[in-house]
């Protein structure tokens, strides 16, 4: 054979295209998504209700206990409390989304769908960023409704323009990470009900942080690992954005915390899904 066979490019027909395979893959999960809507509603249903519940049931005394004597109980109380607990919603409704991305990954991984489209002519990465690109779509969906909704129950930003897209980048960028711990966590589940259980971890840390109360009136031990778990900095910067205040350093430790799980769970899922293909 000579040098020059060797050197000569693929024909174009055998060549892999991640971005166009990429853009088929996406267009496959949000078919899906359309086609199953349940799936959606479901996942935004509990933010939405814990949002309901701790505003009408909690609000006027927590409300009242956040303002101290500039709020009353009642409906001051209940709209104090609501700016102050819609981040942490927020929050949470990238949790529960990512969540379903751990159930879809795992699906394709016990149907044989991913051991199919190994055999096929396509860009191996292609399998996964369909997922998470689909996923950080379906959140931003997702957090359209919860916003919605908390303004319909008395959240009162005072953001500006620039605040408000600040918002949307930061969000993206936190999406972006947990869906690839998510897609870690679905390939390592062995069914799709272990796969629903394993993100629920993210789902209760906001509970464990500041986001529905403040850090300092948490017990010593509780009160260090809520102050330095990673979600407390992102509610943080997510409440100081949509509410105009100081963020101090909380922006940039919250999208460190971003870099390291996007990065871990990207090198992870990568892993998971090349020792697959080796079998």
């Amino acid at each position: 054979m000579s040098n020059d066979t060797l050197t000569r490019p693929a024909p174009a027909a055998l060549r892999f295209h991640p971005l166009r395979d990429s853009v088929t893959m996406l267009r496959r999960n949000l078919r899906r998504m359309v086609r199953y809507p349940s799936m959606t509603l479901m996942l935004v249903g509990m933010p939405v209700v814990f949002l309901l519940l701790f505003v009408y049931v909690f609000g006027g005394t927590l409300g009242a206990g956040l303002g101290g004597s500039a709020h009353g109980g009642g409906a001051d109380g209940r709209a104090a409390y609501a700016n102050y607990l819609t981040p942490a919603i927020i929050l949470m409704t990238v949790t529960a989304t990512v969540q379903g991305t751990a159930v879809s990954i795992a699906m394709d991984m016990t149907e044989g769908i991913i051991a199919r489209f190994r055999t096929m002519h396509i860009a191996r990465v292609s399998v996964l960023t369909g997922h998470v690109i689909g996923s950080v779509i379906q959140t931003v969906f997702s957090l359209v409704i919860v916003v919605g909704v908390a303004l319909l129950v008395g959240f009162r930003p005072a953001a500006g323009v620039g605040a408000w897209l600040a918002t949307a980048g930061f969000l993206v960028a936190v999406t972006f990470a947990l869906v690839w711990l998510s897609v870690a966590l679905g390939q390592v589940s062995k069914s799709v009900e272990t796969a629903s259980n394993m993100p629920m971890p993210l789902v209760l840390l906001p509970f464990l942080g500041s986001g529905f109360v403040p850090t300092d009136s948490m017990p010593a031990g509780l009160r260090w690992f809520a102050e330095y778990q990673p979600f407390t900095p992102i509610i943080e910067t997510l409440r100081g954005l949509l509410m105009d205040k100081p963020i101090g350093n909380n922006a940039w430790i919250a999208l460190v915390w971003c870099a390291v799980i996007g990065l871990g769970g990207y090198l992870w899922s990568k892993k998971l899904f090349n020792r697959e293909s080796a079998r």
